[in-house]
């Protein structure tokens, strides 16, 4: 019984010590707003055993600035600045905001959401000897939505978001581009925000590529071990419309990835409603927009439908006849099948035969057709 009891002294005295050393180390690497949970955490371990140590250190806690507190903005670190030019090397958004609400896939929607529930239990976690997700890393083509993915975690965070195009910090002189991204990340970790480092694929490449440089491998190092060190408290965000491009070793430095993928035809429905906004058209406009706009990202079926309503609203027309030269322009190159469905649609939509002939190329003589309750469906036969 003795033995027992003195080695549980020995396991609370080694935990003790250890508990002494991350403290030391967390505040050695300049880590404030980690050293403020880890604090939180050893109030609640001691709450029982040294309730008087637990109350010191609550106290501490609530003198010191919080992540909401104006101190820690007052005595932020200048932004980064690239030495040569004076100019900013981040893009700093202090309150996040978006014009229209965003879309997602199901697949895409769930990772947001976690990471997005992570945050919001960050204490249940640290309580448990887990930390919140810290770098994730999003790819897809253009126009998915990543970044605008970063802007709405950041807003729903209530976080600023910060941004760095690494494609716009390449210099010529590879020893600056490297100090400007250290510059950069140093920075971050000081601020409770939201990191999104944009165009990874023009750092990141992979190592083995022959034409690249010492100078800018040993830069991809440096960021793989950036990466490996981020603080809990933040979050860093890197996309990439090129996945294939990066080194291997980068996708495993990322604790989350997130694939978005192109927009399927409920995904197109649900946009095309949104950017109508209260311009509606009939449902079968919806339909025929669906099946125009397919091969195409998020932000080219804004620019699409805003173009279509910036054009009704100029030239004083009807929306639908702006929707028209959207779908001339987007249906000539399509299949005889696509072009027949479009074309029955665009009848029920209320556009004339002659208009749809000239619109999709079908005949007239088809389109009445198939415009008769019998023959409904088969308008894709020329």
């Amino acid at each position: 019984m003795k033995t027992k009891s003195n080695q549980k002294s020995v396991d609370e005295s080694e935990k003790k010590k250890d508990d002494i050393v991350h403290l030391a180390r967390l505040a050695l690497a300049g880590r404030p707003q980690d050293i403020q949970t880890y604090i939180r955490r050893l109030s609640r371990r001691y709450q029982g055993q040294l309730p008087e140590l637990a109350l010191e250190l609550s106290k501490l806690l609530q003198e010191s600035p919080t992540r909401q507190s104006p101190l820690r903005r007052q005595v932020a670190a200048p932004v980064p600045v690239d030495l040569e030019s004076r100019l900013q090397l981040l893009r700093i958004e202090d309150d996040p905001s978006i014009d229209v609400e965003p879309i997602w896939e199901p697949s895409v929607q769930r990772f947001l959401e976690q990471i997005l529930s992570e945050r919001r239990h960050f204490d249940e976690l640290t309580e448990h000897g887990l930390s919140p997700t810290r770098s994730i890393i999003f790819t897809g083509p253009p126009g998915v939505g990543k970044t605008l993915a970063a802007r709405w975690i950041a807003r729903e965070l209530h976080r600023p978001l910060l941004t760095l195009d690494l494609s716009a910090v390449m210099s010529s002189f590879l020893g600056r581009t490297g100090a400007n991204v250290r510059h950069v990340l140093d920075y971050a970790k000081s601020v409770d925000g939201v990191l999104l480092l944009d165009e990874l694929d023009s750092i990141a490449k992979r190592r083995d590529d022959a034409t690249d440089v010492g100078e800018l491998k040993r830069l991809v190092t440096v960021l793989l071990q950036e990466i490996d060190d981020w603080p809990a408290t933040g979050l860093l965000i890197a996309a990439t419309n090129h996945a294939g491009l990066l080194d291997p070793a980068v996708w495993r430095r990322f604790e989350m990835r997130v694939e978005f993928p192109m927009p399927n035809d409920v995904s197109i429905r649900q946009a095309v409603e949104r950017f109508l906004g209260k311009n509606k058209a009939s449902s079968a406009w919806h339909e025929v927009l669906t099946v125009a706009l397919r091969g195409l990202s998020f932000s080219d079926i804004e620019r699409e439908v805003m173009s279509a309503r910036r054009s009704a609203v100029t030239r004083s027309a009807p929306l639908e006849d702006a929707l028209s030269t959207v779908v001339q322009s987007r249906v000539e190159p399509m299949a005889r099948k696509e072009r027949g469905r479009i074309a029955m649609w665009l009848t029920e939509a209320g556009i004339s035969q002659r208009q749809v002939h000239e619109l999709t190329g079908v005949s007239r003589d088809t389109i009445r057709k198939n415009t008769k309750p019998d023959n409904e469906g088969k308008a894709e036969e020329e």
